[in-house]
């Protein structure tokens, strides 16, 4: 049973070494001695420790040598759509050029397929669309380069997103799409619970010996039962779930960050109802570790991927306070298909099964049908 890297493992144990005995065990309130840290700061430690943190270090996460597939792995389908979308918005709202910022880019991939689709869009006009990525991997950002190459014209960015949110940078010029594939759930999130009719938060203690367990500990921020009374969340007797107050901080940052734009937001995720519905007692987390999900996020500590689906009530609140304006909300697969997924269907003789013809529409089959995701999977486009 692997448990993880040990530095990372010790500074967690440090950390809740300095912190104040406030938590207790589920159902012994009356005791609280343990020294605890929210689960939001142990899923920050884990995800995005400057040294040892999942997305900060170690290989390259995503596609086959990695640990999950995005969107961008299903063909080129994702990115034919896109491009659509993006391409009609800078003809019809901006009239010129834009940029593309991919936040959370990873390798690249997708950036690079809508570049190679804008081009052959693009051909007849010369409005054009600068490629910038942003990511805090550093090995993510290498490969971005070499994918990118020649196909970016020496125009990229690639930036970490604190230069990104940094007024005044150079992606700001422009009107800009930003788009967040698979970002927003990879967010550290608080986890709360209701026991004996009190909402209470979840907490980590524990020390490098022993490993690392849950407890319950006071509400660590009062915006946490602020979010769950505007959205009319509602959690029973020991349910479990989260509360993604960082998502709504990245859409307050991001709306002080940029000028004219949009924001493209895909994600799998729900609306209130659906997000704390009877059935998920234990929420919605899940861990990712060589394609393979758990439940265990005290495992494989930096090693592993830590999400939760993303609470699109709460996200279009956060956004229509922040400024923005909805301009689209509706499942990828209904967005797929309204931006050209069927144009790229084609009737073929071929018996090869990995032939062009056939992977493009087995992609496109996946995309629309595989296991239900692309109705778990939203869209959200919000106008500033």
């Amino acid at each position: 049973m692997k448990i993880g890297k040990k530095s990372l493992i010790n500074r967690i144990s440090d950390e809740i070494a300095g912190m104040p005995a406030v938590g207790w065990r589920a159902g012994s309130k009356d005791s609280s001695d343990l020294r605890c840290i929210t689960f939001k700061q142990y899923m920050s430690l884990c995800l995005y420790d400057k040294n040892d943190g999942y997305y900060r270090s170690g290989p390259v996460r995503v596609g086959r040598e990695g640990d999950f597939y995005t969107s961008s792995a299903v063909g080129a389908v994702m990115a034919h759509c896109l491009t659509n979308y993006v391409y009609d918005y800078a003809v019809q709202a901006i009239g010129g050029d834009i940029q593309l910022v991919e936040w959370g880019a990873g390798t690249g991939r997708l950036t690079m397929q809508m570049q190679e689709a804008w081009q052959a869009k693009a051909e007849s006009s010369a409005l054009q669309c600068r490629p910038v990525l942003v990511d805090d991997h550093p090995g993510h950002l290498e490969e971005a380069k070499r994918a990118l190459g020649s196909n970016a014209s020496g125009t990229a960015l690639f930036l970490s997103s604190d230069e990104a949110m940094q007024s005044g940078g150079h992606w700001q010029e422009l009107p800009a799409v930003v788009l967040a594939n698979e970002l927003l759930d990879a967010f550290p999130v608080h986890r709360v619970t209701m026991e004996q009719g009190e909402l209470v938060e979840l907490g980590v203690t524990g020390n490098a010996e022993d490993g690392f367990y849950e407890v319950h500990m006071p509400l660590s921020d009062d915006r946490i039962a602020a979010a769950m009374q505007r959205d009319g969340i509602r959690i029973m007797e020991g349910q479990q779930t989260e509360i993604n107050l960082d998502a709504e901080q990245w859409l307050a940052g991001l709306a002080e960050a940029m000028g004219k734009g949009r924001v493209i937001i895909i994600d799998y995720g729900h609306e209130a109802e659906e997000y704390t519905a009877g059935h998920r007692m234990k929420g919605t987390l899940l861990c990712y570790s060589d394609h393979t999900a758990s439940d265990e996020p005290y495992l494989r500590i930096g090693e592993q991927d830590i999400t939760a689906h993303v609470p699109f009530t709460s996200l279009c609140h956060a956004a229509e306070a922040g400024g923005w304006r909805i301009a689209y909300y509706g499942t990828q697969k209904q967005f797929l298909i309204d931006h050209g997924a069927f144009e790229l269907l084609q009737n073929h003789a071929e018996t090869d099964p990995f032939g062009q013809a056939a992977r493009t529409n087995r992609a496109v089959r996946q995309l629309l049908l595989s296991d239900g995701m692309s109705e778990t999977f939203k869209v959200l486009v919000l106008d500033k």
